[in-house]
């Protein structure tokens, strides 16, 4: 007679182990980075803010926001959102309105007169910050968070920089910009006008400072030869925005053009045609491609009767006309002379060339390097001098606003850093949450909202600020248009779908685990995950 079977188990063995030989992989739930966050200049947790923003906790969404970016207004509204050309969403139906949503909860946080949370308690260190433009404000703020005391010197009358002196009204309104530096300064950071420094090592001696921050702008423009009468009309870009900011307005004539084909040379002309010019017109080397001005900004500008000659250069301006030359661009795509030649009548002649850093400040400093027109810095974002740093305009990098508030963020943690004897550590990245990761057959369409815009005949005529904002109920559809890429929002698709009832569910904000004594890894809830925040392991990882 056969002995009857039996099973022996080995009860020194964890039952975790015990999973049967059908299972060679198991889930596991992670966290993925998704493409916003990945692509943001200024390092914003963009899907954190949303989620707040979509359950309709505004308050609570802009504190998260401001842990990065202590301007969001301001962002909602120059900031040009490769964030959204990124966005996943973009490849269901349109990418989530994400500057639209930060612009409405910046502008709640101003009409709600939301305040900053309190500065950490002082560390005895104080850091000098050089200029008041968008990357000083930043590094000022989040160096007085970490209980720095932080002074600006800022060679201006008034703080914003280039935010202020660079883009016009019609795009970033004053009351906007002087209500988030207040809130900056409430903070504690102390901002003192007119206040050039000529000498950074002396200014930092002078004023007994552990570390400099040096966020200088832009604001030298760049010239070009071109032959002119004594009576031509010949004016810098930079000159004539930052004039706009005075009482006396530029006089600019009834027929304007600009050369250049940045987006500066787009504001200029823009601007020139609400100071009542009948003729705006922008002459450009190359074609509408190869235009380094944001599409949208020169749709508009073309609505608004700014007209554009492509191919084209100025080659001698007189008093009333220039004469162009028309170009070709070879196999190349550089243009090239044709010698056919044209007149144009212009009463001014504005130059949007591009521009330089005053760097004067910085010389004779030990260590510290130039080239370029630009100051090297390492890593950790300083200069060849110890305890100097550098960024914004005045290091090799893209120039706009985003990429100098990122600039402020990364700068103030390796000063915090430098003067705590240490070395700020990046943490790890998650990998990136892609679109073949999602199930998108949960969602539904959704089309992106649309922010109103001013009328055509407005824009021509005053500075009000031509694209509006959305109010709550669109920007909480808008939030809500996230599809939480890479990162779980307890759907309990999971739960629901799991054969094995070996999802492990914790409640609410408390995530969920497996419980590996049931699971098989048939993978059922990977495919029903909507966010891609579980991936299946081999077993013996």
């Amino acid at each position: 007679m056969e002995k009857p079977f039996a099973i022996t188990l080995d009860v020194g063995t964890s039952l975790a182990n015990h999973t049967g030989s059908w299972r060679t992989s198991r889930p596991v739930y992670l966290s993925r980075l998704p493409p916003c966050n990945h692509q943001c200049p200024a390092g914003e947790n963009i899907q954190a803010w949303l989620f707040h923003a979509e359950s309709g906790d505004y308050q609570q969404a802009w504190r998260v926001l401001v842990e990065d970016n202590p301007l969001p207004a301001i962002m909602g509204r120059v900031c040009y959102h490769t964030c959204e050309g990124a966005c996943n969403r973009g490849q269901l139906d349109a990418p989530v309105g994400i500057n639209s949503v930060e612009r409405f909860l910046g502008d709640q946080a101003i009409a709600q007169g939301w305040k900053l949370a309190p500065a950490a308690a002082a560390s005895g260190k104080k850091v000098l910050v050089v200029g008041a433009g968008p990357s000083g404000l930043s590094a000022a703020y989040h160096l007085t968070r970490m209980g720095h005391q932080v002074t600006v010197h800022e060679a201006g009358p008034l703080p914003g920089g280039m935010m202020r002196f660079g883009i016009p009204q019609y795009r970033l309104p004053r009351q906007v910009l002087d209500a988030e530096v207040q809130r900056i300064v409430e903070l504690g950071v102390r901002i003192n006008y007119s206040t050039k420094v000529t000498n950074v090592l002396e200014s930092k001696v002078q004023g007994g400072f552990d570390a400099v921050f040096l966020a200088v702008g832009a604001h030298i423009a760049k010239r070009a030869f071109i032959p002119a009468g004594d009576s031509a009309k010949v004016l810098d870009a930079v000159s004539v925005l930052r004039s706009m900011e005075g009482e006396d307005k530029p006089m600019l004539g009834r027929r304007v053009v600009v050369y250049g084909g940045g987006n500066t040379a787009i504001d200029v002309a823009r601007t020139a045609r609400r100071l009542g010019a009948a003729e705006a017109i922008i002459v450009y080397r190359r074609t509408r491609e190869k235009m380094p001005a944001h599409d949208f900004e020169v749709e508009e500008a073309l609505q608004e009767g700014v007209l554009i000659k492509w191919l084209s250069t100025i080659k001698q301006a007189g008093k009333l006309s220039i004469t162009v030359e028309k170009m070709v661009l070879d196999d190349k795509g550089f243009p090239q002379p044709t010698g056919e030649f044209e007149t144009l009548e212009a009463d001014s002649v504005v130059l949007a060339l591009g521009q330089d850093v005053d760097l004067s400040l910085i010389e004779g400093v030990p260590g510290l390097a130039v080239k370029d027109g630009v100051v090297r810095i390492d890593a950790n974002m300083m200069t060849g001098h110890a305890g100097i740093f550098a960024g914004g305009d005045m290091v090799p990098a893209e120039r706009n606003v985003t990429v100098a508030i990122g600039h402020g963020k990364k700068a103030a943690r390796n000063i915090d850093a430098w003067l705590r004897a240490s070395v700020h550590a990046t943490p790890p990245r998650h990998e990136l949450a892609g679109f073949d990761m999602l199930n998108t057959w949960y969602y539904s369409d959704a089309p992106k909202t649309v922010r109103p815009i001013l009328d055509i005949i407005r824009r021509q005529s005053t500075f009000e600020e031509v694209q509006g904002g959305l109010d709550e109920s669109n920007a909480l559809f808008e939030a809500r248009r996230c599809l939480s890429c890479g990162n779980c929002f307890e759907c309990d698709n999971c739960y629901g779908v799991c054969p094995d009832n070996a999802v492990i569910k914790h409640g609410p904000g408390k995530g969920f685990d497996f419980n590996y004594d049931y699971c098989k890894g048939c993978g059922i809830c990977v495919a029903e995950c909507p966010c891609g925040a579980i991936k299946m392991v081999p077993e013996d990882i």
